[in-house]
């Protein structure tokens, strides 16, 4: 990683940036994107998961470049800073995700379904909700929850990258959860 030690040509690379030159965003992430990877993998300990973040961090720091200002932090500080709230965002997704399997698990555990029959009508609508979901994210999550196959095994079976499997599955239960509870508080 190279230091900052001529602040000019620093600054310039800053205003090459903030100006939307793609080539400084190109020496930007060749610095920064180790430090804001191994953040993110320190954190979440997850290879796809810090990969997904260092993505998002760049992808957020170029759509808000404008928003930068070198006199109130360097730009390294600036991306960390995107970094830690996009490993936030990632473990509060994570954390509703849990929720959600466990919900989910608690309503079809073996014991609810000697004590009560299955609700048709909760059946119906995880059904429509699933076949509103994109095909590639669709087919992830009937494996996922119908053929009840890992991350791992499903990337195999459709030839996906494990970070899509987990990011289709991450999306589409965050998608199903807001539909749902949309669904539940109408009248």
């Amino acid at each position: 990683m190279q230091t900052d030690a001529d602040p000019d040509a620093e600054a310039q690379l800053n205003a090459r940036f903030v100006a939307g030159d793609e080539a400084a965003l190109a020496e930007v992430y060749r610095r920064w994107s180790p430090v804001v990877f191994t953040l993110a993998l320190r954190s979440l300990g997850d290879r796809g998961d810090a990969e997904d973040v260092t993505q998002r961090t760049f992808v957020s720091a170029w759509t808000s470049r404008a928003s930068y200002d070198a006199r109130k932090a360097r730009l390294s500080t600036w991306l960390v800073a995107i970094a830690r709230r996009r490993i936030a965002d990632t473990h509060e997704s994570r954390a509703k995700i849990r929720a959600i399997q466990a919900e989910m698990e608690r309503v079809t555990s073996p014991d609810d379904l000697v004590r009560e029959p299955p609700d048709l009508s909760e059946t119906l609508l995880v059904a429509n909700e699933l076949q509103q979901l994109e095909p590639d994210a669709r087919a992830v999550m009937r494996l996922a929850f119908y053929d009840d196959l890992t991350h791992d095994e499903i990337s195999r079976r459709l030839n996906m990258p494990l970070g899509t499997v987990k990011s289709h599955i991450r999306r589409s239960l965050m998608r199903m959860r807001d539909r749902l509870e949309v669904t539940r508080v109408a009248p």
